[in-house]
């Protein structure tokens, strides 16, 4: 997302900041829907006692994923609703200019494309996994990134002590 919108000096000059807020929001709330499908997957398979396959898990990473995008896009719409467009500017300016979360998007926006682009290239699997299958391999690839950024922040800043 860091790339791909513009930034300005000033929070008051921030342009599209609706749509800046709007899409961190959604990306977040994938990502956390991701890990809640895997979990919840996780636990029915283990109380069910069947045995956890990738195509299930892809299922359910994808649910989750459209699942969380939704709820937490609802969920902003509900905090900001009313809200000034300088809150809106403000957050989004703020959003653009914190190095941690650039970070973040630099290494899950990648790491979504690779896992969609993996599920989807996967010939037998795509007829078994459909459409939440590789929503699931974005959201997972999107985990991944995001786990990869900090994990590599942790250590470069620990080496670097």
């Amino acid at each position: 997302m860091s790339h791909f919108y513009p930034t300005a000096e000033y929070a008051e000059e921030q342009p599209l900041a609706r749509t800046i807020l709007a899409t961190h929001v959604a990306s977040r709330g994938f990502q956390l829907g991701t890990a809640l499908g895997l979990i919840s997957c996780t636990i029915e398979s283990a109380f069910k006692r069947r045995t956890i396959t990738i195509p299930l898990l892809l299922r359910s990473a994808g649910a989750g994923s459209i699942i969380g995008a939704g709820v937490s896009t609802v969920g902003m719409i509900g905090r900001m609703w009313g809200r000034e467009n300088i809150e809106w500017a403000d957050r989004s300016w703020r959003l653009r200019y914190n190095t941690g979360q650039s970070a973040i998007d630099n290494w899950s926006e990648p790491g979504a494309v690779i896992g969609a682009v993996t599920v989807a290239l996967r010939r037998p699997s795509t007829v078994l996994v459909g459409w939440r299958g590789v929503v699931g391999g974005a959201g997972i690839g999107s985990l991944v990134g995001m786990i990869g950024c900090i994990t590599f922040t942790e250590a470069f800043q620990h080496k670097s002590k």
